[in-house]
């Protein structure tokens, strides 16, 4: 196994450092000044230039930036959606094809099987639909937009140092509108960081070795925090007189604690009573339930989704054997205009929900919670109609 490291490359001592060159503008000067970056940083110059001899700007990537949306369907649809019988069957096969990779990754990373299987599925659906951007080209042509450089600029320079190992091809190499490839879909600075050739062959191509990115992704997550053998997610119960004050994320008790007020696996045993702990309730008191461990947090630093984090969690214990979760009878939530109009009336209020976008997100949560206290109203962050006619 050939683990590849970030490459440190700096210039030599007292030569003079390129500026960064701006987003924007000319971009056949921008990638001229992207060369000089790269010179600076110690890379040869016709290695730069051959590498990014061939960037072009790629306006379907902008497109498919400028079209990119947001999980709104709650958790219910989102993941009925997602997770179908075929993707369960398909796991459990690729667990057998693949047992000894992931009996590796169990060994030395503490993550189980079904925590990559997961991802595997809906970033790639195990490999099947991989993206079909130019890398290079969406790299460069985010990093020239002004949105948002700092994040792709770091990119271009992590690809050529995988051009330079020969794990990437300007020409070939293809992926996400983002700039993320192979199988779990990784950035090239992640690949650089935390890319393993779990095959054996010398490379790190997790766009062609299943091995490659199960190991790679599962370094990766170890390297965001991943606590070794622990849980991440479990269904529970909860009694009627619950504090619902109490749910959410920004809440942590230890698992003791909790089961001292009457929170209980709907399966099997809660995990060590000495382990920190929060109460998901996506859609309310009535809908499904959840204890989420610390391992649940290191899902946030993969993908930013409430909605997308719970159902990945959720996949990953159903691969591991759990049950389909319990429904419920939540309420029906709001959507669209009725959610901007809460949204305003929260804001009007003093709380802050960031952007009035009618996207149910953590701080549209935190302040339903907070004014269904206010107004003596079961606080479970689940916003109704009814809230929104009592305000």
């Amino acid at each position: 196994m050939r683990v590849i490291s970030l490459v440190s490359a700096m210039a030599a001592a007292g030569a003079v450092q390129a500026q960064e060159v701006p987003c924007g503008g000319s971009f056949s000067g921008f990638v001229n000044g992207l060369v000089q970056e790269a010179v600076a940083q110690g890379h040869g110059e016709s290695t730069a230039r051959q590498f990014l001899g061939s960037a072009r700007q790629a306006q379907d990537v902008l497109k498919a930036d400028g079209r990119q949306g947001i999980f709104q369907d709650p958790f219910i649809t989102f993941s009925r959606k997602l997770i179908s019988q075929n993707r369960l069957d398909k796991g459990r096969q690729m667990s057998e094809r693949y047992d000894a990779v992931f009996d590796r990754i169990e060994r030395e990373y503490g993550i189980a099987r079904g925590v990559l299987l997961a991802f595997w599925a809906f970033e790639t659906d195990y490999g099947a639909f991989q993206g079909d951007f130019n890398t290079l080209n969406a790299l460069v042509t985010l990093a020239h937009d002004c949105r948002r450089p700092e994040i792709f600029r770091p990119q271009i320079f992590a690809a050529l140092s995988l051009y330079e190992h020969g794990d990437f091809d300007p020409a070939t190499t293809t992926g996400a509108w983002a700039g993320e490839i192979g199988m779990v879909q990784m950035l090239p600075k992640d690949i650089l960081e935390n890319g393993v050739d779990g095959d054996g062959d010398g490379h790190v191509m997790l766009k062609t070795s299943a091995p490659d990115a199960l190991m790679s992704g599962a370094k990766m997550l170890s390297h965001l925090g991943w606590r070794h053998g622990e849980p991440w997610l479990q269904e529970i119960r909860l009694p009627e007189d619950f504090d619902w004050y109490q749910t959410g994320l920004q809440t942590q008790k230890t698992v003791a604690e909790w089961e001292q007020l009457g929170v209980r696996a709907r399966d099997g045993q809660l995990d060590d009573g000495r382990l920190p702990a929060s109460i998901i309730l996506p859609q309310g008191r009535n809908g499904p339930k959840f204890i989420a461990y610390p391992n649940f947090r290191v899902y946030f630093e993969w993908n930013q989704s409430f909605t997308y984090v719970l159902t990945a969690g959720y996949f990953a214990t159903r691969l591991e054997g759990a049950p389909v979760y319990d429904a419920g009878n939540p309420e029906p939530g709001l959507a669209g205009e009725q959610m901007k109009q809460l949204q305003r009336k929260l804001t009007v209020r003093g709380f802050d929900v960031g952007e009035i976008d009618g996207i149910l997100g953590s701080g549209t949560r935190n302040a339903v919670r907070e004014v269904q206290k206010e107004l003596g109203l079961p606080a479970d962050a689940w916003p109704t109609a009814a809230l929104l006619a009592r305000l």
